[in-house]
């Protein structure tokens, strides 16, 4: 399974990565309400990877923090 959909599947599981306990619970409360959601991975020891899905649900976007 190629990495990007790996983390997809964690961010749509509910696992955020490393997000500090405000964001995790801005994220719950938009699962709910319709909000934005976000997810960040570290994929090795200087990169990460943000995983978002927009608010009307039409997208999720794998991006490197450069394209950010």
């Amino acid at each position: 399974m190629p990495i990007a959909d790996s983390l997809i599947e964690r961010h749509l599981s509910g696992d955020f990565g490393e997000l500090g306990p405000e964001d995790q619970e801005h994220n719950r409360r938009a699962i709910t309400d319709g909000g934005r959601v976000m997810s960040s991975y570290p994929i090795d020891t200087r990169t990460k990877v943000w995983v978002i899905t927009e608010a009307d649900r039409s997208v999720t976007t794998v991006l490197l923090p450069d394209e950010y």
